[in-house]
């Protein structure tokens, strides 16, 4: 009798500490246990120890509340041009209704997961694969607010979409890339042959410039040139003025006679035979009657033949015609005024400057 009661008070204790054990729960940080009691649901049990009716309640599910991140494997969608490309998505979302995370849907994460491919067809769909690949924040923003639209019943907030990767087939990577390639080459072109333009520009420029800076030497050169050939002329001009002003009056003031007069002449005639272009040189016959003439011409040539008696200092320094013109002209005048008539063998003083023409030879 006493052995059986102590087996019944022993079950009684067991019992207590299992119920003890089965009442008391305890729920983790950011998470929540749907209550059940005999099958229905009773409560939510937040974060914390709780103490339940044992054998009749019992927590059914513990809902993760936390920010949770679901990959999707990529999936193959069309775009509006018939392109066939791999996208892959990431979905950031949290649990804020426990109670219908769990008994509106039987799995959440599946059903987000083929919401999803629906909704990326349908956005992708749309647009062609140049604005898919450049539209991944619109994309992203689409399908964000899609998801969140369609989870609200769920107890779900999405909270972030994110496209991780775009992949168009190889062949259309490789014509993008040739597409890219010849852009580039294009642009490289463009600013090789404006480099080049420039540059030309910049080399005509210069030329231009180097033509009309040279032209305008030249022009000055031939201005320079020109005033020196002129000055150069003038002096030589006033030289031989003066040197045949000088002879003449050296002649006059030596008063020459016939003799004189025709040695000189006969001097004269070797010289003239000794010319370059003198192949052949005659003496006429009449040479001894016309020196004799010469002679008797030259004698009647007055000792002052009309030119200049002023004794010429050859020292004395040449200046220009512009300072003293009229001397200069007037003793050239005169200089050639007295060769003439000495070069006259018939002329007679008093004649002028006229001069007449010789008697015949006998």
């Amino acid at each position: 009798m006493a052995s059986a009661l102590v087996i019944f008070v022993g079950l009684i204790v067991a019992l207590l500490i299992v119920a003890t054990f089965m009442s008391l729960k305890i729920i983790p940080q950011n998470h929540a246990g749907i209550v059940e009691r005999l099958g229905k649901y009773r409560t939510t049990l937040n974060s914390g120890p709780h103490l339940i009716v044992p054998f009749l309640d019992r927590v059914r599910y513990r809902v993760d509340q936390r920010e949770q991140v679901v990959s999707f494997p990529p999936q193959g969608v069309i775009t509006e041009d018939n392109l066939t490309v791999e996208i892959d998505t990431v979905i950031y979302f949290t649990v804020n209704d426990p109670v219908s995370a769990t008994y509106e849907i039987v799995s959440y994460i599946d059903a987000i997961h083929q919401l999803t491919m629906t909704t990326v067809r349908n956005i992708i769909g749309g647009m062609t694969l140049e604005q898919t690949l450049t539209s991944r924040d619109q994309i992203n923003r689409t399908l964000g607010a899609e998801l969140d639209t369609a989870t609200t019943r769920w107890g779900i907030k999405v909270n972030q979409v994110e496209l991780k990767s775009i992949d168009p087939p190889p062949t259309i990577i490789d014509a993008m890339e040739k597409q890219m390639r010849a852009d580039r080459d294009k642009r490289a072109a463009i600013l090789t042959a404006e480099g080049e333009r420039q540059a030309a520009i910049l080399t005509a420029e210069g030329q231009k410039q180097s033509a009309i800076l040279k032209a305008e030497g030249e022009k000055q050169s031939s201005i320079l040139s020109a005033e020196g050939e002129r000055q150069a002329a003038i002096l030589r001009a006033q030289g031989e003025g003066r040197a045949i002003e000088t002879v003449f009056q050296a002649i006059h003031n030596g008063n020459p006679d016939q003799k004189l007069l025709s040695y000189q002449y006969l001097q004269t005639l070797p010289k003239i035979a000794s010319g370059e272009n003198a192949s052949t040189w005659i003496i006429p016959a009449e040479l001894t009657r016309a020196l004799g003439t010469l002679g008797g011409a030259v004698g009647d040539i007055p000792v002052d033949g009309g030119g200049s008696r002023r004794e010429v200092d050859l020292d004395e320094q040449i200046v220009d015609e512009n300072s003293t013109p009229d001397d200069t002209s007037s003793a050239v005048e005169e200089a050639i005024k007295a060769a003439r008539q000495a070069e006259s063998p018939v002329a007679r003083p008093g004649d002028g400057d006229e001069e007449s023409t010789p008697p015949p030879s006998a």
